[in-house]
């Protein structure tokens, strides 16, 4: 079974709250499997109620508000063979999208106290949007994504002990075992390839052939796309599917921006902004916005017509550039532009540890692939996936600002870890040690008032 981080977030609400739990995320990523393998681990008594296979369970959901909770669940009782027990059973619906309505009764269902409930979808973060009804306070919510570096090293065979060791490395700024090292950059090349999917991290540790894991990404692409037309207004579809399809020709460009103009020359972005939120709010691409500053907090200087689009997937960018660019990857090419994919792959180690994405352009300073807000300072990141990674000027441009204040950079490489002044080059695998979501905010005294 694939290890999935989102296990102890998981578990952690079965064992500490009692509000509904929602898990968010794009099809594919491993949702339900999850949420059941956690359920059965922890010898969780639950009920799940698919509402594609069982469509007949939206219109018994329907009745939640008006005809009250007990009369739900004595008709879901009618709907399964399971014994629903109070104060035991957790009730999982799946494939919520059908009926994302069933957000706005959460309130219902929590506050009678019978039973326990998981709710999970794909598009959630799209249908979601402006259903302003949603109660607060009665649901925590999980959003999951593709296998992130440190996940998928862990599938193929790397031990947690060696994890350990690499982090220290991170912490402390100490070269790689040399050995260590290089297998890990081969295996980062086969991350390109392969990508986070679990179903295809399934199928190469089962089989490892690349031709069945590329079918498996050419089976996932068509259902991210039949998504966009069975949900959305006839107006919309069109849009979304030659928005998403420019996609890896535009991160195939020098500088990898989305020039909307490349769908339409005569396009205003004001009529593609909602088709661009979608995508990200659906989980299928993530945007890498433009800031004019280096400078916290860094989206105040954020352009919003002026951005990167990648996809939520490296491996599904890679088998859509096709054959020939797998080949050349799992070989290390030198020939080969591999920009495209060592950026996608940052960009979504990113964007799943919790950082907002920026990059930096400036006329006379020059790129910087990403700059992030990391343990409360900024820091530049700049990608290099070739032999000239210690050409830089951009990043020396910005370091010598006096007025931008940043006290460090990282250069993510093919290279081992080293420090150059201000800058840490780092092993491209190293990016897995950056989480945003394990950074705490400092403590500060409480405030007293009752002098007052």
């Amino acid at each position: 079974m694939l290890y999935r981080k989102n296990i102890i977030d998981i578990e952690k609400w079965l064992s500490e709250s009692k509000k509904a739990l929602l898990v968010t995320g794009a099809r594919q990523v491993g949702k339900t499997h999850l949420i059941e393998t956690t359920l059965q681990k922890n010898n969780t008594n639950y009920v799940k109620f698919d509402l594609i296979e069982n469509p007949e369970v939206v219109e018994v959901l329907h009745s939640v508000k008006t005809d009250g909770v007990e009369t739900l669940i004595s008709r879901l009782t009618v709907l399964t063979d399971k014994a629903l027990v109070p104060g035991e059973t957790v009730i999982f619906f799946d494939e919520i999208q059908r009926f994302k309505e069933i957000v706005t009764k959460v309130k219902y269902l929590v506050e009678e106290g019978s039973f326990r409930y998981i709710f999970s979808g794909s598009l959630l973060g799209v249908s979601l949007v402006g259903l302003h009804s949603a109660p607060v306070g009665f649901m925590e919510t999980i959003e999951m994504f593709p296998l992130d570096l440190e996940e998928f090293y862990l599938a193929i065979g790397l031990k947690p002990i060696t994890i350990s060791q690499l982090k220290t490395c991170f912490n402390e700024l100490h070269p790689v075992d040399p050995f260590v090292h290089k297998t890990l950059i081969d295996a980062f090349y086969n991350y390109l390839v392969i990508g986070g999917m679990p179903e295809a991290v399934q199928t190469y540790i089962n089989t490892h052939d690349y031709n069945k894991v590329m079918n498996v990404h050419n089976t996932i692409i068509p259902q991210y796309k039949l998504d966009f037309t069975q949900y959305e207004s006839e107006n919309k579809k069109l849009h979304l599917i030659n928005t998403y399809e420019l996609i890896p020709a535009e991160l195939n460009e020098k500088n990898k921006r989305y020039f909307f103009s490349h769908l339409d020359k005569n396009l205003k972005l004001d009529r593609y902004q909602e088709t661009f939120e979608w995508l990200n709010n659906a989980g299928v691409s993530i945007s890498v916005y433009n800031i004019s500053e280096p400078k916290l907090p860094l989206l105040l200087s954020k352009k919003s017509n002026l951005f990167k689009l990648f996809l939520s997937d490296v491996g599904l960018l890679s088998s859509i550039y096709g054959r020939a660019t797998i080949i050349e990857t799992l070989a290390k090419k030198q020939n080969l532009n591999y920009g495209a994919l060592f950026e996608n792959a940052v960009a979504q180690e990113l964007h799943a540890h919790g950082y907002k994405g920026y990059f930096f352009n400036s006329k006379k300073q020059g790129e910087i692939d990403f700059v992030i807000e990391h343990e409360n300072k900024c820091i530049p990141i700049e990608v290099k996936s070739g032999k000239d990674y210690s050409v830089h000027s951009a990043l020396n441009h910005v370091l010598s600002n006096d007025n931008y204040k940043i006290e460090k950079a990282y250069v993510l490489c093919n290279e081992n870890l080293k420090v150059d002044g201000k800058i840490i080059y780092l092993p491209i695998y190293m990016v897995m040690f950056f989480n945003e979501k394990n950074t705490p905010l400092p403590d500060f005294p409480a405030i007293d008032l009752s002098d007052l």
